[in-house]
């Protein structure tokens, strides 16, 4: 078996190529730093419209998708019913999209517009920045980046509990692409390297955080040295997770994970505004869908500002960069679902629960800085891994709480990692659903190498590059997805409907009546 994972030339390059990364990164961390930053640049400056739009059209596809007929298609035999209970289903969603993430960027992305605002007509620190902070977190954490994991989710979810195939990406690419051999392992290295960096931005951001944190809480200096030591912790305990396998260590923190953050979203609503945070949840939400499309395809041409590429452009480069990962991985837990079901639940209630977060997160700290001048925003602006911690010192036992904070933020980090390694080991390994220890063993160490790397070699903007340059040619991948998957859909047959079943049922009984 480890012969054969050996020779399969998917793994072999692909983890070449991201040892490669991680070895440059240690030998050379400036050299590392700024060409990453030169690519990053050239990135945003040039595609960050191709970026725009190609979200843009994934979302108009799964809308027209999940109201179509073709929306009753199961995934799996008619008869299948789903694996998980559906709190499990939504934790294991959470968990592995973007979980750390929205802890991290829950209080720090809202203060962050607060003190720098979106738009060069809006005043920082007034009502009215707070109130474009919350709508622009909102349409962030929307169903955009969701839509992104959804594409990718389904396709594979159809074709390998549809049609008996392998969750890999290149497999729902054939009817685009074809069945070269040459050409389906490049895409699944090109999904391999993009999926590596995506997820090692999501461990360096909730590192640093649990860093920053921790310096809160004990007063022990945030440097590198320090993240790194954390980060080992990590990596040991997403590997014992991992090598558990799906349905015990991963769902077990899955269904912890989502418990402990419901108990912080609820504490937080009843200690904090709890008025102000449903009445600026009720606007945000309003904001959010009346500038949905021009948030949507936003930039800056005349103004030649960088707001939007330092925070929409990441936003869903991230995503595209993690899509390959989360998307394998939500398609393994979703068996039974149907399409409609699928698009929606995957789309919808995550957006729902991160818009939650950030009203109740996002807008607590907010009211602290407009009412009591709590400084908040000004403690983000220079170090954002502070921001949660900031806003846990104007509440009731702010000491617990950050503690529990760190708690959550690690337990998020593992279940993302194990997950991801999970899913690397399953995409090396022609699409395994049960691949093999030692294949987990391989890319959780060069996950964990290359966030440490990054951390090493520029903090925040390293991981941010890193995201960025690596989504950049999968998202034509992904376009191309989009055209694969409604080649397939179009030739699968429709269930039959119950009304016309009974129908039939009714017809066939007054023609034997008839016959007697």
């Amino acid at each position: 078996m480890v012969g054969k994972l050996l020779k399969n030339k998917v793994f072999s390059i692909s983890a070449i190529v991201a040892a490669v990364i991680a070895l440059l990164g240690a030998i050379m961390p400036v050299a590392f730093g700024n060409t990453a930053n030169y690519l990053f640049d050239f990135s945003k400056k040039n595609f960050g419209w191709f970026y725009l739009l190609s979200v843009v059209v994934i979302i108009v596809f799964l809308m027209w998708l999940a109201a179509s007929k073709y929306g009753a298609i199961r995934l799996g035999g008619e008869k299948s019913k789903p694996e998980y209970s559906f709190f499990t289903w939504l934790g294991m969603l959470f968990s592995a999209g973007f979980g750390v993430g929205l802890v991290f960027w829950g209080v720090a992305e809202p203060m962050s517009h607060f003190f720098n605002t979106p738009f060069a007509g809006v005043e920082a620190g007034t009502t009215e920045a707070a109130r474009v902070a919350m709508g622009y977190s909102f349409f962030h954490w929307g169903i955009s980046q969701w839509a992104v994991f959804a594409l990718v989710g389904l396709a594979i979810a159809f074709l390998q509990f549809r049609k008996n195939r392998d969750g890999l990406i290149s497999t729902a690419l054939e009817p685009v692409t074809g069945k070269k051999t040459t050409v389906k392992n490049g895409i699944d290295i090109l999904a391999v390297i993009a999926t590596v960096m995506g997820v090692a931005t999501s461990i360096g951001l909730g590192v640093l955080q649990m860093s920053g944190g921790v310096e809160q809480v004990s007063g022990v200096g945030n440097n590198t040295m320090i993240q790194l030591l954390m980060l080992f912790l990590i990596f040991v305990c997403y590997m014992i997770s991992a090598m558990t396998g799906l349905d015990k260590g991963i769902r077990i923190l899955s269904n912890f994970n989502l418990i402990l953050a419901i108990a912080f979203l609820l504490f937080v609503f009843t200690m904090g505004p709890t008025v102000f945070i449903l009445e600026s949840f009720t606007l945000a939400i309003g904001d959010y869908i009346t500038s949905f499309v021009q948030y949507s395809l936003r930039l800056q041409p005349y103004s030649e500002g960088t707001w939007v590429g330092e925070w929409t452009i990441f936003y869903w480069a991230w995503a595209i960069a993690s899509s390959p990962y989360v998307g394998a991985f939500i398609a393994r837990v979703s068996k039974g679902r149907t399409i409609r079901e699928f698009i929606v639940g995957v789309t919808i209630i995550p957006t729902l629960i991160s818009c939650l977060w950030i009203a109740a997160f996002g807008g607590t700290a907010l009211w602290f800085d407009l009412h009591e001048d709590a400084g908040i925003a000004a403690a983000v602006n220079k170090d954002v891994s502070v921001a949660l911690f900031q806003m846990f010192d104007q509440l009731p036992f702010a000491g617990i709480m950050s503690v529990l904070a760190i708690v959550l933020i690690f337990t998020f980090l593992v279940t993302s990692a194990d997950s991801a390694t999970y899913i690397l080991a399953s995409m090396t390994s022609g699409g395994r659903l049960n691949p093999l220890n030692i294949g987990k063993l391989v890319w959780g160490t060069l996950m964990a190498s290359i966030a440490g790397v990054l951390l090493y070699s520029g903090g925040l903007e390293a991981l941010q590059t890193a995201s960025l340059i690596s989504a950049l040619p999968f998202t034509l991948l992904l376009l191309l997805l989009l055209v694969a998957m409604a080649k397939l859909i179009r030739k699968e047959p429709l269930p039959v409907k119950k009304a016309d079943l009974r129908r039939y049922q009714k017809i066939k009984e007054e023609a034997n009546k008839t016959q007697m």
